[in-house]
């Protein structure tokens, strides 16, 4: 059922983005696994595309800010309010009040108001005023953001980067892929299109069911090793957290489930370990001036660290 439903999902939302099913597939994974997603890209790419089709097709309930210089922490969070009929404060929920948070370019708004997600993507609430209230379950916050070399962005700390689960990139289609969506678009929406295959229980279902993927102390073992490496490289001065490894740990669960399989590989690890990984990293200068990107150095990583040789044992 979860492998036919996913299969689904992920065509429906390829209506509107077309030819990046691995893309969208990783998307899933996340969600399946609890995180949240960071996509980076250049404007125009289908970002918020994206993340609206698996709003209609997940059946989540979703909000939307457009972040913007000018956005306040409370917008966000939501804010206190007098009623003045009964002499007490009540709140006012703000947009994370909903079960998918789309937060488009995050890179343009202040720290102050990127910091205000801060909460919420780690524990599932947000405190206003000393009172802490609850989010929706499932909640998953899907942001966009141009390169920071963009004029008018504000990078995002490190502290709010670890709190993604990956970071993705979409890229522009090929040749093909461009006239497809012209021929798609020129009569009607996509979007318009698009079915909800399924709803927030079904999710919940979902990620209460990854607990039961096994994963081996081999496997264990090996994706530790690997962020070890990232820590003891000389080339970086920050590696990946341990956050960083449980959400390692997590995702490739859920690549297990979409393989149908009740188990997690090597493969599953190495498939998924530059997006969880890559912006955890703060690269040395000396690894700028050798031209070594964060996701170069991650895959000489992959070639160091030797693979578990698990045969049928991981099965039984």
């Amino acid at each position: 059922m979860v492998i036919e439903k996913s299969e689904q999902i992920i065509r429906e939302v390829g209506k509107v983005l077309v030819g990046k099913d691995e893309v969208i597939e990783k998307v899933l994974m996340t969600i399946y696994a609890g995180g949240h997603i960071l996509l980076e890209d250049y404007p125009g790419v289908g970002k918020t595309t994206l993340a609206l089709g698996f709003a209609k097709t997940l059946g989540l309930e979703y909000k939307r800010i457009q972040f913007t210089s000018d956005t306040m922490p409370s917008d966000i969070t939501g804010f206190s309010v007098l009623n003045r009929a009964t002499g007490r404060f009540e709140y006012k929920p703000g947009a994370v009040d909903c079960q998918l948070f789309l937060g488009d370019e995050i890179n343009r708004t202040s720290p102050k108001t990127q910091s205000a997600l801060l909460e919420v993507m780690e524990e599932g609430s947000v405190t206003v005023d000393g009172v802490t209230h609850r989010t929706k379950k499932p909640f998953v916050c899907i942001a966009t953001q141009n390169p920071v070399g963009s004029v008018g962005t504000q990078p995002l700390p490190d502290s709010q980067l670890d709190r993604f689960m990956v970071r993705l990139s979409i890229g522009y289609p090929s040749t093909k892929e461009q006239v497809d969506i012209i021929k798609q678009r020129q009569h009607h929406n996509p979007l318009d299109s698009v079915t909800k295959v399924v709803n927030a229980e079904d999710i919940l279902e979902i990620q209460n069911y990854l607990t039961s993927i096994q994963m081996s102390d081999e496997v264990i073992e090996y994706m530790t090793k690997l962020c070890e490496q990232t820590r003891k490289s000389p080339l970086t001065e920050l590696g990946v957290s341990p956050r960083g490894v449980i959400a390692l740990s997590q995702l490739s669960r859920a690549r297990a489930i979409l393989k149908e399989r009740t188990y997690v590989i090597p493969e599953d690890v190495q498939n998924i370990f530059v997006d969880v990984c890559a912006h955890r990293m703060i690269l040395k200068p000396q690894a700028k001036i050798e031209g070594i990107t964060t996701e170069k150095l991650l895959t000489n990583i992959l070639g160091e660290v030797e693979p578990p040789h698990l045969g049928t044992k991981t099965r039984a």
